[in-house]
């Protein structure tokens, strides 16, 4: 298939307004978007075809406020590196949609799968993240072609989220995703209109 210029304007498009959503609304993803979501991480490149990925839909509520509370007090330990108008600009900060967002997805890297027989992560046993980080790229241009939002949390105790949600010893959290439609759209990043760092160029150098 010879792709057109009106694939590379959507794909663009896609790529221009994907953002890290941490304002939602509380309405419910219809089951069959995330379906399609769950199709389109088949198509994700992993090493050796591992597909190392592990994806939890936390849908109880009690699992959800443990995942609340850890991020609460992991944000409030990452305030402490910073001082004076920095650490009040950090905690004006909204980090997360942990609350609004109707759905939760927990996304682990397993570290020993048996698919893909070890090819490829010999030199390189990282590539298994990795893998499991370009699923969840696949998922988040996925979504907004769905018109829905993706957070990606991060101030988060990995451990305690693998404790919470009980997972084999061997899965290690690569991505906390929050799921639901944007309360607004933007095409510019949170922390750039935040005036906390605009972007900056990807470097590119021939050698």
């Amino acid at each position: 298939m010879e792709l057109t210029q009106a694939h590379r304007d959507a794909l663009q498009d896609i790529l221009l307004w994907r953002r890290d959503v941490r304002h939602f609304l509380p309405d419910p993803v219809p089951a069959d978007a995330l379906e399609r979501l769950r199709k389109a991480m088949d198509f994700a490149p992993s090493v050796g075809n591992a597909r190392p990925w592990r994806v939890l839909h936390v849908k109880s509520q009690a699992r959800r406020d443990a995942v609340i509370r850890n991020f609460e007090t992991a944000n409030a330990k990452a305030a402490e590196v910073y001082a004076d108008d920095q650490r009040t600009a950090y905690n004006a900060l909204k980090l997360a949609g942990l609350r609004e967002a109707p759905v939760h997805l927990a996304i682990f890297t397993e570290t020993e799968p048996k698919a893909g027989h070890g090819l490829g992560r010999q030199t390189m046993p990282e590539m298994l993240s990795y893998s499991t980080v370009a699923a969840i790229h696949t998922l988040w241009l996925a979504a907004r072609a769905e018109n829905l939002g993706v957070g990606w949390v991060s101030i988060l105790e990995p451990d305690a989220v693998a404790r919470c949600l009980n997972v084999p010893e061997d899965w290690h959290l690569t991505g906390y995703l929050c799921l639901g439609k944007a309360a607004d759209d933007n095409d510019t990043p949170l922390l750039h209109r935040t005036a906390w760092q605009t972007n900056a160029e990807t470097i590119w150098q021939e050698i």
